[in-house]
């Protein structure tokens, strides 16, 4: 799917067009260390890793009946270990399935892939979507399993089985290059990682992740006949497509918002940050100075801002 494009006018005509409201769901209770029949098949257990980032922690889910297939098995945790393997009581694990690399949700597939001898599958080494560039870093390196390396390499639109479940793998890039989502066939419901969460809004850093991609994927999920979402981190999204276009749209506000910003005199992202989130704590800054930075990214490869690389850092302008 080619990147998505918006012009300054058409962004304009978004942002004046009531966008469907972006409500976050933070009630959610995650029971961690306990498995949750979430539906027929699919049962939840949430890791002990609750931060500013995982939110009540990772939820890895059990796939199946007699057979299973256990998807993002979350931080190397001992005792979320212990649960899985106590939940799965003796059925046979046929998969372990990953969205994506980031350690939150993989660290712990090595050592569960020992114990069950289950072989671990999802779409590809962990990979930045573009090449780094001259004295650049990527803020997220250290939260990236680099060094594993998948049994079996899912492919975008394969449909395949994973413990005695139907599932159709869906790449969605954007959070990071091999992110992927997984429907579950015959069902309504889609397994999204941490592309659409419902508690907040996903992180963007590049280059680990990307705008273009992330927008081109929200349109791709849209376009999917699945009407509920299941995240990696918080509860179910009863109407998946109607937050999914909230999501869209947020998006596209911020990229008006920061094009504005930069036309009224803006010429740093602090300068960005405490125009559009003067309320954030330093931590919570740090977070949106990186989203704000894959934002500018977008604009300015579509030339609708001038960003300038100094040692200084990034300085911007009007198109």
């Amino acid at each position: 799917m080619l990147p998505v494009f918006y012009s300054l006018t058409s962004m304009s005509a978004m942002a004046d067009a009531s966008p469907p409201a972006l409500a976050f769901d933070t009630d959610f209770a995650p029971e961690t260390g306990h498995p949750v029949d979430v539906l027929p098949g699919v049962v939840r257990l949430t890791a002990p890793n609750p931060g500013p980032f995982t939110f009540t922690g990772t939820n890895s889910f059990l796939l199946g009946g007699d057979r299973l297939a256990i998807l993002d098995p979350g931080p190397d945790d001992a005792a979320h270990r212990a649960a899985l393997l106590a939940a799965a009581a003796g059925r046979r694990v046929e998969a372990i399935i990953l969205t994506h690399t980031h350690k939150d949700h993989s660290a712990g597939a090595d050592a569960l892939r020992q114990a069950t001898g289950a072989p671990l599958w999802f779409a590809g080494p962990h990979r930045l979507s573009r090449p780094l560039r001259r004295f650049e870093t990527n803020a997220l390196a250290g939260d990236c399993d680099w060094d594993l390396v998948p049994d079996r390499s899912l492919r975008d639109g394969e449909t395949f089985t994973a413990g005695d479940l139907e599932l159709v793998a869906t790449a969605t890039p954007g959070h990071c290059a091999n992110h992927m989502g997984f429907g579950l066939a015959g069902t309504g419901w889609l397994l999204t990682g941490d592309h659409i969460m419902g508690w907040n809004s996903t992180l963007v850093a590049v280059p680990d992740g990307s705008m273009a991609d992330y927008l081109a994927s929200l349109e791709k999920v849209l376009a999917l006949p699945h009407a509920h979402y299941l995240p990696a981190h918080g509860g179910p999204i009863a109407d998946g497509p109607a937050y999914a276009r909230a999501l869209l749209a947020h998006r596209q506000l911020r990229n008006r918002q920061i094009a504005d910003a930069v036309a009224a005199g803006a010429t740093t992202i602090g300068g960005l940050l405490d125009r559009i989130y003067p309320q954030l704590t330093a931590r919570l800054r740090f977070a949106a100075a990186l989203t704000l930075r894959a934002h500018i990214e977008y604009l300015a490869e579509r030339g609708l801002i001038r960003a300038r690389r100094t040692l200084f850092g990034l300085r911007l302008s009007p198109p």
